[in-house]
């Protein structure tokens, strides 16, 4: 008994160990086989493109250029200072000389032919017609306009990693039905070449098979060098190294499909739409009353406005005031008309892009659907062509067709396999630029 119960346990042990190693050939097996999506190609290289810190770099811009305009507000100081030199200057001597017969006038001095003078200035804006409200939304619609043509400029990455990116699945797929062939092919040789030994077929219908393996396998290695070429494309594209063991999903395809379009540059027009807009209110402004205040500190001599005192001291002037613009020769009235010209252009631009862009979408739902009916009879054709390829396997033993008419009817079979591939990576990319030309995104 305690012999059978250590067998046991060795057994229990080993079967233990033994699941430990499947589990990290698994798991050593999960980490090799990396899944990339599409979507992370986009986020990568959005990522990863020298435009990508525009947006932060406008943000910036625009934060700075918003303070700017908000300390409007806040009053101005400026320092003035000013020598003047008069060549005539009032006499009250003579003036009241005439008239004066106690010698009053002898005691007035004449004024100062020099002046001297040492200000702070202070201005207030107390009401602006609205112009630094004004300036401040048309800044930041400028901000939005920006951002969104950066997205627009990124967004057109979308379109080269699409045609990248499907071309590398094709690859894969044909590689693996080359791969697949070239089995059947070796295995087809070894079995001719027991025929051969026992005398039952002629040696050029293995010289047939041996040459179809030799362009199997040139085919594979064109298909590899393509493959890594395209690889290192989307790698420097998306700012990751993507290696040939990473396996590419294909994206999921929507169910539905609807004609609406937000893509960006559709949005940039309507934000310039905005733009033009907040200008129109900049105009508004330029035509309301402005009222503001200002002082006056000072130093000098004579001080002021007391040109009777001959020495240096201090003053000061307060004061308010407005300003309207009341007629501006119609300026206004033109510019805001330049703007209506302007709105209109961009209608136009907006409508013509969009008509554009309807008719891609319609040429993708015709392309996408005849995938999709192509897809559905290759089913049965790839059904077809292996009873043909299976009846003339049987023809080619028999001895009533050549090797080459037999391979002739291998390459049919493989041919169609291939293009069923092709198809269905097609109807994907077929999807996938549906979604891209509608401003969409991939799931």
């Amino acid at each position: 008994m305690p012999g059978a119960h250590k067998l046991k346990s060795r057994q229990m042990k080993r079967r233990i160990l033994v699941s430990t190693l499947l589990i990290v050939s698994w798991l050593s097996t999960l980490q090799a086989q990396k899944i990339l999506t599409l979507r992370e190609c986009y986020e990568r290289a959005f990522a990863s493109n020298s435009l990508a810190g525009e947006k932060e770099a406008y943000s910036s811009i625009w934060k700075l250029k918003d303070d700017n305009l908000s300390k409007g507000w806040l009053p101005t100081l400026d320092a003035n200072g000013s020598f003047v030199y008069n060549s005539s200057v009032v006499d009250m001597r003579s003036v009241l000389g005439s008239i004066s017969t106690a010698g009053f006038a002898n005691a007035i001095r004449p004024l100062p032919h020099e002046q001297y003078k040492i200000t702070v200035d202070i201005n207030q804006t107390i009401y602006d017609g609205g112009a630094i409200k004004g300036a401040r939304a048309l800044e930041k619609a400028e901000l939005g306009v920006n951002e969104k043509q950066t997205e627009s400029d990124l967004y057109k990455l979308r379109g080269q990693i699409n045609s990248y990116y499907f071309s590398i699945l094709l690859l894969d797929r044909q590689e693996e039905l080359l791969n697949t062939y070239l089995e059947l092919i070796n295995k087809q040789i070894s079995s001719m070449q027991s025929a051969f030994s026992n005398g039952t077929i002629i040696r050029s219908d293995i010289d047939v098979m041996f040459s179809e393996k030799i362009k199997l396998e040139q085919q594979i290695s064109e298909t590899n060098i393509k493959k890594t070429s395209l690889l290192n494309i989307l790698s420097d594209i998306t700012g990751t190294k993507i290696d040939p063991s990473t396996d590419l999903a294909i994206p999921i395809q929507p169910a539905e499909t609807n004609d609406e379009i937000t893509r960006p540059e559709i949005q940039v027009f309507d934000l310039r739409k905005e733009q033009l807009s907040a200008g129109l209110k900049v105009l508004q402004s330029k035509r309301m009353p402005k009222a503001y205040g200002f002082a006056t500190l000072g130093y000098g001599n004579p001080p002021g406005s007391n040109f009777f005192k001959d020495e240096f001291a201090p003053y000061y002037m307060l004061g308010a005031g407005i300003k309207w613009n009341i007629f501006d020769w119609n300026k206004t009235k033109n510019e805001k008309q330049m703007v209506s010209f302007q709105q209109t252009i961009i209608e136009n631009r907006k409508a013509d892009l969009t008509d554009n862009l309807n008719r891609l979408l319609e040429s993708k739902r015709a392309e996408i659907a005849n995938l999709k009916s192509l897809i559905e009879t290759d089913t049965e054709l790839i059904a077809l062509r292996k009873r043909i390829t299976k009846a003339a396997e049987s023809q080619y033993e028999n001895g009533t067709i050549t090797a080459t008419e037999y391979l002739n009817e291998m390459n049919s079979e493989r041919q169609t396999a291939i293009n069923h591939e092709i198809h269905k990576i097609n109807c994907a990319m077929a999807g996938t630029e549906y979604l891209n030309i509608s401003g969409k995104e991939i799931e």
